[in-house]
């Protein structure tokens, strides 16, 4: 096989399972700068904002059709006590964020944080306090944001400004109790999940979606005794809904490799390789916990969430170490790309996901400069992949190659297709050698006999390293994509090295 000429297929009239928007979710916690400063800037800041929340973040987030996102945590959610953040925010209590090493004026609330959902057109999804809080406690909260009024909690809602019921349904009880969260042992947080769940309530027409902590990363033995304890338990066979799955690229190193601080921008060939079979690991992650998920749950009634992903690099050396700020590069969008489509091939049991985080820490959509905004590579790639929203999956097939690391394999070219509800077919294609480019020759059967390859786009960098800021803002930006022929069945097209790619047929 010539490896840098792939010959991939499409099965157009062969739909899948459906591609839960949700898994291109985002997550917002109260690290560094991305809720005050990325979110947050306050009514009387110069810069345009509606009710506190900055409009370009807001119009940005709408640009990709965000679906979901989550808060307050991560970590900061078993230290996050809701009470603090409702009311006059001249009487919100100053609090010091521990689990970051930060002062938290609580001036970003739960009606602020919900205001930001409805801006950006996206559900809310809550964790809750499990850690160092009580069941009482988030069990208050779901009534104060779900119930109607005529409770004593549904009136104080009203009284601070929202009357009608927010119908909050994703909730996730506790964050990674394994470790920040409590250091739990799994029985003992089952016993707690289950205890938990069983108080929070369901209001009207909003039944909750109740998420558990899940593992760390290769940690099958949590999976095992979570699934056993909370799929079916006595008089409550529905109290689970979700399991969460953590893992991030580097941060959560895969096991048996060594862990290594590798820089954002400043890496060789060496770091991009062990990046891509970082992130081609979560395969054998999704395959072994969702087989563990098949055994207790056959009808995969229970969603895998994994609610916080992405690449964790060396803090940004001119950044405090706690705001965890890094750059993006063309490597972290490939990265994306190979973990969304990872997450479309196992679309029978992931049902969402969540990127960390949205603004200013981590692998992020958008990064802020004062009054300025960027958008990341990675937030080009989930607008390139945003046709694959609630469409029906695809099967493909591929000859590409495996490259290989001591870190790990990952295929050469990964693809994704899928069929919306109006019949377009999008395709998406991650390439991950950042060395040579490569042919690609897409066949596409049952197409309508008049189909045309309508638009395309490309994300391509002039250098590997080069990034986006206030002074160059589309160095690494989707591009029309028209280099390509298509003679009504097959595509063929070059590759640049290192590029994502996307073409929608009709």
């Amino acid at each position: 096989m010539n490896p840098d000429h792939i010959v991939l297929a499409v099965a157009a009239d062969q739909p899948g399972p459906k591609i839960s928007r949700h898994i291109f979710g985002q997550f917002a916690e109260h690290l560094g700068k991305c809720v005050y400063e990325g979110i947050w800037i306050g009514e009387d800041s110069p810069i345009p904002n509606v009710r506190g929340i900055r409009s370009d973040v807001v119009a940005a987030l709408r640009a990709i059709k965000v679906p979901n996102l989550r808060w307050p945590g991560g970590c900061f959610a078993d230290a996050y006590h809701w009470r603090n953040g409702i009311g006059p925010r001249a009487h919100r209590p100053l609090m010091r964020n521990d689990t970051w090493g930060l002062i938290e004026t609580n001036a970003f609330g739960t009606h602020e944080f919900l205001d930001l959902c409805a801006q950006v057109g996206c559900e809310p999804v809550i964790c809750g306090n499990l850690g160092s809080g009580t069941v009482q406690e988030m069990r208050d909260w779901v009534e104060y944001l779900n119930a109607p009024v005529g409770t004593v909690l549904a009136n104080e809602r009203a009284a601070n400004g929202h009357p009608a019921p927010y119908g909050v349904r994703f909730w996730g009880v506790g964050n990674e109790s394994w470790g920040c969260g409590g250091v739990m042992r799994p029985e003992y947080y089952a016993d707690e999940f289950r205890r938990y769940s069983n108080f929070l309530g369901n209001y009207e027409k909003t039944r909750l979606y109740r998420v558990a902590t899940g593992p760390a990363v290769d940690n099958y033995a949590w999976t095992e005794v979570i699934m056993r304890e909370c799929t079916n338990p006595p008089y409550n066979g529905a109290v689970m809904d979700g399991l969460s799955l953590h893992y991030y690229m580097n941060g959560l190193t895969p096991p048996g490799k060594v862990a290594r601080s590798m820089p954002t921008t400043d890496f060789g060939a060496d770091d991009w390789n062990r990046v891509m079979a970082h992130g081609w690991f979560l395969d054998e992650l999704l395959t072994k916990h969702s087989a563990i998920m098949d055994r207790h749950d056959p009808d995969h009634r229970i969603g895998l969430v994994v609610d916080e992903w992405g690449a964790w690099y060396l803090n940004d050396s001119g950044r405090p170490a706690n705001e965890y700020f890094q750059q993006q590069t063309i490597r972290d969008a490939v990265l994306a790309a190979l973990t969304l489509n990872l997450f479309i091939a196992h679309a029978e049991r992931v049902s969402m996901a969540n990127v960390a985080q949205v603004i200013n820490v981590l692998h992020s959509m958008i990064l802020t400069y004062g009054e300025k905004m960027v958008c990341t590579p990675s937030w080009h790639v989930f607008g390139m992949y945003a046709p694959h929203q609630d469409a029906a999956r695809l099967p493909v097939t591929s000859n590409a190659p495996l490259l290989h690391h001591e870190d790990g394999s990952y295929p050469r070219v990964s693809a994704t297709a899928s069929r919306a509800a109006d019949g377009a077919i999008t395709v998406t294609l991650a390439h991950t050698d950042p060395a040579q480019p490569v042919t690609i020759e897409l066949t596409l059967t049952g197409l309508p006999s008049e189909a045309s390859a309508k638009e395309g786009k490309i994300l391509v960098a002039p250098k590997l390293t080069a990034i986006n800021t206030p002074d160059a803002p589309n160095q690494v930006a989707a591009k029309p994509w028209t280099d390509f022929s298509f003679d009504g069945t097959t595509l063929i097209a070059t590759l640049p090295p290192g590029c994502v790619a996307a073409a929608t047929f009709r």
